[in-house]
């Protein structure tokens, strides 16, 4: 930890206030042993159990693996989706600290339920017969249910903790402050190296007993690890910093949008940062916003016309008849967002192979260790991507950052959209080296002799698993630039009532994600089971073609690259007070703040 960063500890003890507000203690870096040990022992539970629930429904509920792929793409989008529930529910009414505890207990009685379905015979249906798939029968209806539930409860934990845990760290950070505000650069960039060890510990450790020892016993350490994680939250629950849920801030949405609408025939005034309606409430968050000529339609919201009233204070009489320029500018800090929001689901897309069908690959692969007997499992390949991450994330920012804040006089180095931009063109050489040693394996497959026959699959290639280590190490580093990038973009764009919902926007694009890739694997599927090269994701992969489905990913990638580098020069980054001051003393001429992409 850098001196300036120790140092937060103290300057985050500043307060901010109000007439009527109690002090604010910021914490900093002393909270963070709790609200990170809470996510470090959180994530050991949820991957560990999540992380090989493929092979879990191939090998003990005996799916098929496209039925099983495609659940679980539906799992993660549903889990992802719910984020944004939680989040309302926590912005509106309960707040973090409240919506986190009871995820957290949710969570836990779903990994629990889980665990149940292999530790209890009833609850899973009876393995096959040694060799004989015929034997093979899937689950009962009642065996499904209660695994469905055992989902149901993660998928309700999860949609709690995703958006918050970040909200709720980076409130511990005091955001007025220059050590503040580099507490919470840093705070993103460790948030993600300590989930990363999580899946590292996961994918090894817990995935081996899992695949080798028992499942009963590989799925009770994660449902363990969970209620560990609640009791350390609770722990530190004396020195949090709880920020109270102010309303819902959708409202102030609707409002803007509406009276648009209503007053849709005024025409546009020639100085609007000059003649538009100005309020902010007293207790309001939200930092100060100069005016942007970016979705002008929405300035009519902010005209004052005779029939309008104000309040002695200064606000609107009928807030559904006239809001502010602040409520304006706020809406237009979401609108900015969407476009960059709706390249991350084809983004992701490419990560979600290494998830799923990069799996697949490694079980008809030679995974022994040396000249061992000893078979590593296939799920565990996947760690190559986190320790890729992992090991690039202190580098990135205690190396590469100073280096570049100095070269560039810029805080981060470079801007947000430029290190995601540096991550989407990764995830394209992600899906072309995935291509290519698909293709390698493929042909070793076919030419030379195998190694027996997975079950349910097909041969084993000779080619050694290893081949696979380079297109997880490249996916590591897209999520190094691109997946960080795009979470402290949501955070620092959104207004500052709504950072669980900027939170949850990211879960929403790899839920995205997740339904495009499953209706991506749907189309695939059928447009070519009957074309002249076959079906090109049949249960074999000997007998389809992955490579053309990874090829195809990665053209989708070079479109969705191009439109990001377009919206990205669109793009202009949210004001603050400071930039509002100087957009009035130059007359009205465009904020200083804004930036474009390069």
């Amino acid at each position: 930890m850098e001196k300036n960063d120790k140092e937060a500890m103290e300057t985050n003890q500043k307060t901010v206030t109000t007439d009527h507000e109690p002090e604010i203690n910021y914490r900093g870096w002393k909270a963070m042993p709790f609200i990170i040990g809470n996510e470090t022992f959180e994530k050991l539970g949820a991957i560990g159990t999540l992380s090989n629930l493929l092979i879990y429904l191939t090998t003990v509920f005996h799916l098929k693996s496209i039925t099983a792929a495609t659940m679980i793409n539906v799992f993660n989008g549903t889990t992802n989706f719910g984020t944004l529930l939680g989040a309302f529910f926590c912005d509106t009414y309960f707040g973090r600290y409240k919506t986190l505890g009871f995820a957290t207990v949710a969570s836990f009685v779903g990994l629990l339920a889980i665990q149940l379905t292999a530790a209890i015979p009833e609850l899973h249906p009876h393995r096959c017969a040694a060799q004989g798939n015929t034997d093979c029968r899937g689950p009962t209806a009642g065996q499904m249910a209660f695994l469905l539930t055992g989902l149901g409860l993660i998928i309700v934990g999860a949609g709690g903790v995703r958006p918050c845990n970040l909200a709720f760290g980076a409130d511990q950070f005091n955001p007025k402050t220059e050590s503040g505000k580099r507490g919470i650069n840093s705070f993103f960039n460790w948030y993600f190296f300590t989930f990363t060890f999580a899946q590292m510990v996961s994918l090894t450790l817990i995935v081996y007993i899992q695949s080798n020892v028992s499942w009963a016993i590989g799925l009770g350490i994660p449902a363990i690890l969970m209620l560990i994680a609640c009791a350390v939250y609770f722990v530190g629950s004396k020195i949090y910093v709880k920020v109270k849920a102010t309303g819902s801030p959708l409202t102030s949405v609707a409002q803007v949008i509406l009276v648009a609408i209503k007053k849709r025939q005024l025409k546009l005034l020639e100085q609007p940062w000059l003649s538009l309606f100005k309020y902010t409430p007293p207790k309001s968050i939200n930092s100060k916003l100069p005016y942007t000529d970016q979705f002008k339609f929405l300035d009519k919201a902010a005209i004052m016309t005779p029939q309008d009233q104000i309040n002695p204070d200064g606000s609107p009489a009928d807030p559904w008849r006239l809001c502010s320029m602040q409520q304006v500018e706020e809406v237009k800090c979401l609108l900015r967002v969407l476009p960059i929001w709706a390249s991350q689901i084809i983004y992701f897309v490419a990560i979600v192979q290494q998830q799923t069908y990069a799996v697949f690959q490694a079980v008809q692969s030679d995974r022994r260790l040396g000249n061992s007997n000893f078979k590593i499992p296939a799920a565990t390949y996947v760690v190559f991507l986190m320790l890729s991450l992992t090991c690039f994330i202190p580098i990135y920012d205690r190396v590469i950052v100073p280096f570049l804040r100095r070269v560039r006089g810029k805080e981060g180095g470079i801007t947000i959209l430029q290190r995601i931009g540096i991550g989407m063109f990764l995830s394209v050489i992600t899906m072309l080296v995935s291509a290519v040693v698909e293709e390698h394996r493929r042909t070793i497959a076919l030419t030379q002799p195998t190694l027996g026959v997975a079950p349910r699959k097909g041969a084993i290639s000779s080619m050694s698993a290893s081949w696979l280590i380079p297109q997880f190490t490249l996916g590591g580093l897209t999520e190094a630039f691109a997946s960080i990038g795009l979470v402290e973009f949501y955070y620092k764009q959104f207004p500052e009532n709504m950072r669980s919902i900027a939170g949850s926007l990211f879960y929403c694009g790899l839920a995205g994600s997740s339904y495009f890739s499953s209706l991506l694997i749907l189309i695939v599927h059928s447009a070519t089971k009957g074309a002249s090269t076959g079906n090109w994701l049949p249960e074999d992969l000997n007998k389809g073609r992955l490579d053309y489905f990874y090829y195809t990913i990665a053209c989708l990638g070079v479109l969705n690259l191009g439109y990001f580098l377009l919206c990205a020069r669109w793009y202009k980054y949210k004001g603050n007070e400071d930039s509002l001051e100087l957009e009035l003393e130059v007359n009205g001429e465009k904020s200083q703040s804004d930036k474009s992409f390069v």
